[in-house]
């Protein structure tokens, strides 16, 4: 690892100069541009640096769904242990949720977006999303949007809680106290599911995304959408909000570095400080392997995919090869995992570029190092 010296701050492999020179070209172009940038290759370090105004080395930052990464492997570990089964039925494991036909959906079902159960019909307040019990009685309770299993739909915050939830009946654990005491304290991991009073010196704000004057409104249908991203109400900005990172909501506000999403891939699937992954190259298959791929009922896109929890590479999120798995953020983040690569990569971001989602300068590097790396 070479030291970074001009406009780009950090460090990289030397095999990277021309990754160096196009992470600086994009600060130079644009003065405001704010991002942390991390990669580890069969289990090293390649690539970790900043720059900008908005975002230091150290500072901590909700990449908003990018923290469903947390779900998927903490998910992936109670199946390494044997402790849970994609393939049998959430009931097995959660009595409450068989109600109103729901007694057929297999785990698989739940974590790939297929049970229809983005909102519940009265929608879930913050104060029942943001507890580890409320919302997930509630969407026990609700009988699906749709047929479970006959199409998918972006459970954009409920799979947060539903994923909680399941951790909890499987462990006696909620999925924060599993992920921090499993994961994230064993392996030094800065990215945390409830931000510590001890690190809220170190956090920056999400900034909002600026629209060009240029860019004209698009009407898109979705009899869900609506009802998912709106029915909530806007008390709560889930990633500025103290009450929201305070928590830690799995789906979308947990708070950490690029340095610390990348090294936790780096640790669970290819490798880390000269140690073996956490998961073995059955489980990562498993998790990583493509549950749904086409139109999607809450987000109205025709090319998402899903594995269990975490996106798999479509036309918007070239991210990687095809057994590559990760997780983008509304504000431009993105952190994803190339087992065939050996490659973990992050990429934070303070004001992501319009309209959201992640951040494509991100997409394109992280499967360009794929590239250059082997």
């Amino acid at each position: 690892m070479i030291e970074l010296t001009g406009i780009l701050h950090g460090r990289a492999d030397e095999r990277l100069a021309s990754v160096v020179t196009r992470l600086s070209g994009f600060l130079e172009a644009d003065p405001d541009l704010s991002f942390q940038v991390a990669a580890f290759h069969r289990g090293a370090p390649v690539l970790d640096a900043w720059g900008g105004p908005h975002l230091a080395e150290h500072a901590v930052i909700v990449p908003y769904s990018v923290t469903k990464n947390t779900i998927g492997l903490s998910v992936g570990l109670l199946v390494e242990r044997g402790e849970l089964d994609l393939d049998e039925r959430v009931a097995h494991y959660w009595p409450e949720f068989a109600a109103k036909g729901k007694s057929a959906v297999t785990v698989r079902q739940l974590l790939s977006h297929q049970a229809g159960l983005p909102q519940t019909d009265l929608p879930l307040t913050w104060d029942e999303l943001l507890d580890h019990h409320a919302a997930a009685a509630r969407l026990a309770d609700t009988a699906p949007f749709w047929h479970p299993g006959s199409a998918f739909g972006y459970h954009a915050i409920t799979i947060g809680n539903l994923g909680d939830e399941l951790v909890f009946r499987v462990t006696g654990s909620t999925l924060h106290e599993f992920y921090e005491r499993e994961i994230r304290a064993p392996h030094d991991i800065d990215f945390h599911l409830g931000l510590p009073p001890r690190l809220e010196d170190r956090r920056a704000d999400v900034l909002p995304m600026i629209q060009p004057v240029s860019a004209a409104p698009t009407r898109a249908f979705s009899a869900l959408g609506p009802k998912v991203f709106g029915g909530s109400g806007t008390d709560v900005d889930l990633g500025n909000s103290p009450r929201s990172w305070r928590y830690g909501h799995p789906a979308g506000s947990g708070a950490g570095t690029a340095r610390g999403l990348a090294r936790l891939f780096a640790v669970m699937v290819t490798g880390a400080d000269g140690e073996p992954p956490v998961l073995g190259a059955d489980t990562v298959a498993a998790i990583g392997q493509q549950q749904v791929r086409g139109y999607d009922e809450v987000l109205h896109q025709h090319d998402r995919a899903h594995a269990i929890v975490f996106q798999k590479p479509s036309q918007q999120l070239a991210f990687g090869g095809p057994r590559s798995f990760g997780h983008d953020g509304a504000a431009g983040a993105l952190a994803c995992v190339d087992p065939d690569a050996d490659l973990a990569f992050a990429w934070t971001i303070a004001r992501g570029p319009w309209p959201g989602g992640a951040d494509p300068r991100a997409v394109a590097l992280a499967a360009d190092l794929g590239r250059i790396l082997t």
